[in-house]
């Protein structure tokens, strides 16, 4: 069984930073992608940003320039570096790993974490 666990939410002034982590656990091979999206009330979860295996990232457009995400293929570990922060960007973040595999042959799914809350106060 994979898990997910997210950590570094919390409430910081607009203009500060923060950083949120997620590792992965259980049995696992390879992650594809891991990546972070985020889903404030009333509107859908939307992606942040994610990373390939090999380090390609990609941005939404809101976040970009602002929030850095990087990887640790070896700890399974994925993080979002978020600096310049808006009171938009208050949100629950939620991690995704997609494309686990347990084992070279074996099929691929897709987790999620539980979700970290991310308050930027005006």
């Amino acid at each position: 069984q994979v898990q997910l666990v997210e950590s570094g939410g919390g409430l910081v002034q607009a203009g500060g930073s923060l950083r949120l982590s997620c590792a992965a656990s259980g049995r696992i091979f390879s992650i594809n992608y891991m990546g972070w999206y985020r889903q404030a009330p009333g509107k859908q979860r939307d992606l942040v940003a994610r990373i390939s295996r090999d380090g390609s990232a990609n941005y939404a457009d809101s976040v970009r320039g602002r929030f850095t995400i990087s990887r640790d293929n070896a700890k399974n570990t994925v993080s979002l570096e978020m600096n310049s922060l808006k009171p938009d960007d208050t949100a629950v973040y939620y991690c995704n790993a997609v494309g686990v595999k347990v084992s070279p042959l074996a099929g691929a799914y897709d987790y999620w974490g539980q979700g970290t809350q991310v308050t930027v106060s005006s």
